[in-house]
């Protein structure tokens, strides 16, 4: 409500003097862009690459970046006034917001792309979570696990929410008849530290698994640091697969196993429909998702 307000008073654009010249307006070519992280600005390598995606093709057009956020500081009264403002002429999003926010911004942007965000009324890129989930857990299962953990961050969310990596890995181990127990269902909330932990604790079960399938790589990579600390060995011990094929995971000890997500193309093509919409485009909105690649090395 209180950006719902914020939107409503006090922040209307002044209109431009009369004049009986017509003459189209240029294009603003200013662009905002809110960031997914969950702690430090820029330390999460997925979302800095696809941001390196969408800052290079906007440049390639002749755009300029007027802001970069992240949802944590767009939710700050002060923040979000000076952004209302002096509104970008579009927004892409990195993260999904809340009602409240989305319609205050949309009220003074209407031009907004989403990178993975689940709202219905603008232009979606990314790739099939549900999918991925179902690659990860298949993978894993025709290498011959049957005890299979998961790893992952906001798993059960609000509002009955379920992440959808989660459901494509429940997906494929329920079609290959082997159980999703619930003491291997390990919600870290993307904290590497709390992950470490919990995957010490779930190797202290008296059954534990024999498979790790972690919905990001640096889940996966803390999961491997919590294996080698309490001395499990990768993959003679325990399996370990990831997603995203950031940089680092190719450096791992062993290097990971993992599903490449194209985050620059995303960030690129982002940045193409929003350009599209800022230059007219009329079409209903468009959902694109683009395929993930199986990168095949040593933790499984």
């Amino acid at each position: 409500k209180v950006w719902d307000a914020t939107a409503r008073t006090g922040y209307k654009q002044k209109a431009a003097p009369h004049s009986n010249k017509a003459a189209a307006a240029p294009l603003d070519k200013r662009i905002g862009c809110i960031l997914s992280v969950t702690k430090d600005k820029y330390r999460d390598p997925y979302f800095m690459s696809i941001y390196a995606g969408v800052e290079a093709r906007l440049m390639e057009k002749g755009y300029s970046i007027a802001f970069l956020k992240t949802y944590y500081e767009v939710q700050e009264p002060e923040t979000l006034r000076a952004i209302l403002e002096a509104p970008p002429a579009g927004i892409i999003l990195m993260e999904q917001l809340s009602p409240s926010l989305y319609r205050s911004l949309r009220a003074r942007i209407p031009a907004c792309v989403g990178i993975d965000t689940r709202t219905p009324d603008i232009d979606i890129v990314g790739y099939d979570h549900f999918d991925a989930g179902m690659h990860l857990a298949n993978h894993l299962i025709k290498k011959g696990h049957q005890k299979i953990a998961f790893l992952g961050g906001s798993i059960f969310g609000p509002k009955g929410a379920v992440s959808r990596r989660y459901l494509g890995f429940a997906a494929a181990m329920h079609i290959a008849s082997l159980p999703v127990r619930p003491e291997w269902v390990l919600d870290c909330q993307w904290d590497e530290i709390l992950c470490i932990d919990l995957v010490k604790k779930l190797m202290a079960q008296p059954d534990p698994p024999t498979a790790i399938c972690a919905a990001s790589d640096l889940m996966a990579m803390a999961a491997l640091s919590a294996l080698y600390s309490i001395g499990i060995r990768v993959p003679e011990q325990v399996a370990v697969i990831g997603l995203s094929n950031i940089q680092l995971s190719q450096f791992s000890s062993p290097p990971l196993t993992t599903y490449a997500v194209p985050t620059e193309a995303i960030g690129q093509v982002a940045a193409d429909f929003l350009d599209e919409r800022l230059r007219g485009c009329a079409l209903p909105p468009r959902k694109l998702y683009l395929p993930i690649t199986k990168v095949v090395r040593a933790s499984v």
